[in-house]
């Protein structure tokens, strides 16, 4: 199996390359620009009028490789892959009303909640029902599991949610969210083929090989992130957009529902955790300070920025904490 994870690695690795040369002019006709945020760093306002909604070909190169190598083992893809293009959805229409209408904000925010509040509860309905899923949660120290029986449900809720919009404050900077992602993704890869091996040797025939779908899934993540970071680093030609980051926080959120490592995905995702935390603390901080803020801007990689950092070094510097902390949380499943 771990041939047709490669595999599917390669496909959508190489979708990505090859729609690269063909979307990015075509968005660019478009005028489907990036419209930046006025209060942001004085450096990227040479980034406006980048073209923007560049993961509608992450998008395809996922379908492409899961739909190839991963449609046998439905049972956890299926849903995987609709929640995946459902956030994507919202995504495209937030972004598709940022270049339309010119309007920085795109979705009004109430809308957004709903739409991600929506998906978030069928998620957590379809994995609390799912005998081979909800509602236990996998305990990394012992080994063991926990079943926390109804409260499964607005757990489930709050990873969809948090995680999708983690993600999307983590696209701040060319090469931030792809790279970050790949590197969960590729640790999940990991934790999904060692999981359908153990599911095989116990006898559980059906799990290990939904478990398998779901490795194929993940490495077709794993292989859309690598080959959009090609179009992606500083300078970027192309940035994915809403379309792009709310997908990839959707595809995160079912990797770690799916597997039952909940509990692991704030560590593994530190630097989607901190983008997140970052803006909470700079909001409340001036609300209930008067203005005074903790960051000189939020989310915290634009701190980082104002510090003196490159854009580069910042990217680096998440993927190899987020490449130290999926390490370490994967020993966890070798015993």
């Amino acid at each position: 199996m771990m041939q047709t994870y490669l595999l599917s690695a390669l496909v959508a690795f190489a979708v990505v390359l090859v729609l690269g040369p063909i979307v990015i002019p075509m968005l660019r006709r478009l005028k489907f620009g990036q419209v930046e945020r006025e209060e942001g760093p004085d450096s990227h306002k040479a980034k406006q009028g980048t073209p923007t909604m560049g993961g509608l070909m992450m998008l395809c190169a996922v379908l492409a490789a899961t739909l190839g190598f991963g449609l046998e083992s439905a049972g956890f893809v299926l849903p995987a892959l609709l929640v995946t293009f459902a956030f994507a959805l919202v995504g495209f229409l937030d972004d598709f009303i940022k270049v339309r209408l010119k309007r920085n904000l795109g979705l009004r925010a109430y809308q957004k909640i709903i739409a991600q509040f929506a998906i978030a509860l069928l998620v957590a309905l379809w994995a609390y029902r799912s005998p081979q899923i909800g509602p236990a949660l996998y305990l990394p120290i012992s080994g063991g599991s926990w079943d926390i029986g109804i409260y499964y449900i607005p757990l489930v809720m709050l990873v969809v949610i948090g995680t999708t919009n983690a993600v999307n404050l983590t696209d701040g900077l060319d090469g931030l969210a792809a790279g970050v992602s790949m590197i969960y993704s590729l640790a999940m890869t990991v934790v999904f083929a060692l999981l359908a091996s153990q599911a095989s040797l116990l006898g559980e025939t059906l799990y290990g090989v939904n478990l398998e779908g779901m490795a194929v899934f993940a490495a077709a993540v794993t292989g859309a992130c690598l080959g959009f970071i090609r179009y992606n680093t500083f300078p970027a030609r192309v940035f994915m957009g809403d379309t792009g980051s709310l997908a990839l926080g959707g595809a995160i959120a079912m990797m770690a529902i799916v597997s039952r490592s909940i509990l692991l995905l704030p560590v593994m995702g530190l630097c989607f955790v901190g983008s997140a935390v970052s803006v909470i603390l700079q909001v409340g901080s001036y609300k209930l300070r008067h203005g005074k803020r903790i960051f000189k801007m939020a989310p915290i990689h634009h701190h980082f920025e104002l510090c003196g950092y490159s854009e580069s070094r910042i990217v680096t510097m998440y993927t190899l904490v987020t490449t130290v902390l999926c390490a370490v949380c994967l020993l966890s499943y070798l015993r």
